[in-house]
């Protein structure tokens, strides 16, 4: 009840400023889709062996969890998988699909001459739900009427540039926004290739005005005492417990981007793994003594990202994204599991959660004739991971062009958009994702098929 409240209040609020100040816009996006999804073992666990353990000193017997059987040279084989596909329809994504949400927003902003060249602005904009996107379900439908928050922010503006302070996207994630044809849709470039892009809940941010084309945007993120993983760290207290940088240039048809960003190791931890600092690797032999819940990391998560592309050339758009991702969090994170050689004899073995870096690359081709355009998407990801539970590559060969290009998780997706008007767009898309974790990664392997529509005001 309290968030229907709060919806219609949200509501109320937007529209009557939107008409009683000129300076005031009401704007926003609205994106529906009807999708099919194809999604392999989108639920799935690992059978507790019956392997029963005796703790040295107590004498107590219990089962071991998480047990797996190696071969003759070491391999881990799954045993005990338990799959269950999905494949069925759905809106706007639903809460057992993939790619990325819709992104249905509603905003109001605008901006008061304060003199002398100097303006000051400001946005309030909000994400809206227009159909069971929710991650669980709910009776009533409070779960799917959900109201976000996205860019909302005040700040100043002039010839010298514009500098804002509020919630707003990274630098890194502007640099490379307009590549994208798929984006908002189930192709979307960060629910298929997996590109890391982050709206900052704090941000202090400036945005150089254009020279010839170039144009530089900055920003910082002072921790506050929260993380990127909706926990509290008081540890996290620098005004730049992460920052964003980036260089855009565009003119005419051509475009470019650099961008580098990092979050600071504070941002990527809960107090009490922060304060309890690296987890103790000292254990027995069957493994005990080891802190199951190791999720400390060492290192800042840093990317860096380019971005190339010819937009709408005589109709025709080429683009290509290539980003590199150091220290991930899951990386640093560990957990114990246990082997059984084939003599029978029980091992741990201690593994991180998932690649410690990966390098990801994606190009876009596009044509348009008339109000239709006509596009195409191949996107892959390498990881570099010594994770026992993992298959990877980390060497390049040119013996294996095939393989090489795949990596370890290949994406690829066709399009067809028509363009009723400038704010009116109808589409439809096919994209299929193809992961060499699928045996590890619940619903890492799926493809699926969206018809939908978007409208601007």
């Amino acid at each position: 009840m309290k968030k229907k409240l709060l919806t219609l209040a949200v509501a109320a609020a937007l529209a009557a400023p939107a008409i009683a100040s000129a300076e005031a816009i009401m704007y926003g996006k609205l994106n529906m889709s009807v999708d099919y999804f194809d999604i392999n073992n989108e639920v799935f666990d690992y059978a507790t062996t019956d392997v029963i353990a005796q703790d040295e000193v107590t004498g107590e017997t219990f089962f071991l969890p998480n047990v797996i059987e190696v071969d003759a040279d070491g391999n881990p084989i799954i045993v005990g998988k338990l799959g269950n596909n999905f494949k069925g329809w759905t809106l706007n994504r639903g809460p057992n699909g993939k790619g990325e949400f819709r992104a249905n927003r509603l905003g109001v902003k605008g901006s008061e001459d304060l003199g002398n060249g100097l303006k000051a602005i400001y946005q309030i904009e909000f994400g809206v739900r227009m159909a069971n996107e929710a991650d669980n379900f709910s009776s009533n439908g409070d779960a799917d009427s959900a109201v976000t928050m996205r860019n909302s922010f005040v700040g100043l503006a002039g010839d010298w540039g514009t500098f804002l302070v509020g919630r707003h996207d990274t630098p890194l994630k502007i640099s490379t926004g307009k590549l994208d044809l798929f984006a908002d849709t189930m192709a979307d470039y960060n629910g298929t290739v997996g590109f890391n892009d982050i709206r900052a809940d704090n941000a202090i941010a400036y945005i150089s005005p254009s020279w010839v084309g170039l144009q530089f945007a900055g920003a910082v993120v002072p921790g506050g005492g929260h993380t990127v993983i909706g926990e509290r760290n008081l540890q996290s207290d620098s005004i730049a417990e992460g920052y964003s940088l980036a260089l855009i240039y565009k003119n005419g048809p051509f475009y470019g981007s650099a961008a580098y960003e990092v979050l600071g190791n504070q941002l990527l931890m809960g107090e009490g793994t922060s304060l309890d600092g690296r987890c103790n690797s000292d254990i027995n032999d069957l493994g005990f003594g080891y802190d199951l819940s190791c999720g400390y990391a060492d290192d800042d998560f840093t990317k860096w990202r380019i971005g190339l592309g010819l937009l709408d050339w005589n109709g025709f758009t080429l683009t290509a994204i290539y980003e590199d991702q150091d220290n991930l969090p899951q990386g640093q994170a560990y957990t114990t599991g246990f082997t059984i050689n084939p003599d029978g004899v029980l091992n741990a073995y201690q593994a991180p959660l998932g690649a410690k870096s990966q390098q990801l690359w994606q190009v876009q081709a596009g044509y348009s004739f008339g109000n239709m355009m006509i596009k195409g998407m191949y996107g892959s990801v390498s990881r570099d991971s010594d994770q026992v539970l993992s298959a990877t590559r980390d060497t390049v060969s040119l013996s294996n062009l095939r393989d090489d290009l795949q990596g370890d998780l290949s994406t690829w997706a066709v399009g067809f958009d028509y363009n009723f008007s400038k704010r009116t767009t109808a589409y439809m898309l096919y994209t299929e994702v193809s992961d060499d974790q699928a045996d590890f990664v619940a619903g890492s392997d799926w493809s699926g098929y969206s018809l939908g529509m978007m409208h601007s005001f």
